[in-house]
């Protein structure tokens, strides 16, 4: 049994379980347009470019966070101008940024006077339990513009991720939302850093969303079911560690996939529920005319030939 009071009576833990909750809010806010544009690695990418941020923090003695930030911000900028240019070398020109940012990063840490192997882990990992005040002050702020934006501009940014064809026809700025959103997933990834880790910090800005889509329908409905399960599964791998002295971050990512694999158990037998009362409001109507019935023929559902919903009226209707 989990003693709460005991858990709360430790101003770290209060600390831990405050930025657990801003990070389950931000990670999954930011994942659902990566999923929906099939860059669910994307946050794994720039966890490894973090790395560079990190290590340049430890050689100049300041804020490891605040320079994963800015190499963060860099790195979105030049995977999404690559992305956009299409280019069929762009695949390796980013290989080349990943892995390169990892080994930057491990060569810096290991040449400055603060770094060494656990330096290093607490970022690789996650050290949720270590996070001071200045660290919570900066996950706060970095959250709160992220949540403002991607929360905000949802409308937008759903638009760019379904279509971007169709919404630069519609006047919405294509290219200025996409480097926005590469760079609200550049802040989420050195938010959630000191949660879940860089290696890991993908996974809490995609099984989340992955999750909830397995029960819901709507992109609103799915946005607000992700977050909530970002938060319940960051306090809960938060409390687990603390009373089974686990590592946070892997026990977060875990109960997650926990829960992923829970909803898609479920998620077959109540689609089958959910359409079974279909199968019993009478015969579906038809509106194909069928041989031998005259132009002026009317089906069961009261409407003539030239009322059915072809192909053709459809798309003169979406007009």
């Amino acid at each position: 049994m989990i003693d709460l009071t005991e858990m709360l009576s430790y101003d770290f833990m209060q600390r831990a379980l405050l930025a657990a909750v801003l990070v389950g809010f931000t990670a999954p806010a930011v994942g659902i347009y990566l999923v929906q544009r099939r860059q669910a690695l994307m946050g794994d990418g720039m966890g490894h470019v973090a790395m560079t941020g990190v290590g340049l923090g430890f050689v100049f003695n300041t804020s490891p966070v605040w320079m994963a930030v800015l190499v963060c911000v860099l790195g979105a900028v030049t995977m999404e101008l690559v992305r956009s240019r299409g280019n069929q070398r762009g695949d390796i020109a980013l290989a080349l940024l990943f892995y390169g940012g990892m080994a930057c990063g491990k060569l810096l840490v290991s040449t400055s006077a603060q770094g060494g192997a656990t330096a290093l882990e607490s970022y690789l990992w996650g050290s949720i339990l270590t996070v001071d005040p200045a660290d919570l002050v900066t996950i706060a702020v970095l959250g709160a513009v992220v949540i403002a934006v991607t929360v905000g501009l949802r409308r937008q940014l759903f638009a760019i991720c379904q279509d971007e064809d169709f919404a630069r026809v519609t006047g919405v700025p294509v290219r200025l939302l996409n480097l926005l959103l590469a760079v609200m997933a550049a802040v989420t990834v050195t938010v959630a850093m000191r949660v879940v880790g860089l290696l890991l910090v993908s996974a809490l800005m995609v099984v989340p969303v992955v999750a909830a889509q397995q029960l819901t329908r709507s992109f609103a409905v799915t946005q607000a079911a992700s977050i909530a399960l970002g938060v319940v599964v960051s306090l809960a791998g938060v409390t687990t560690s603390f009373e089974a002295e686990l590592p946070p971050g892997p026990a977060i990512v875990l109960l997650a996939i926990v829960v992923f694999a829970v909803f898609s158990a479920i998620a077959g037998p109540l689609a089958r529920r959910r359409h079974r009362p279909a199968a019993d409001t009478g015969p579906a109507v038809c509106d194909v005319r069928l041989p031998g019935q005259g132009s002026s023929g009317r089906g069961s559902s009261g409407r003539g030939p030239s009322d059915a919903i072809t192909p053709e009226r459809r798309a003169g209707l979406a007009q």
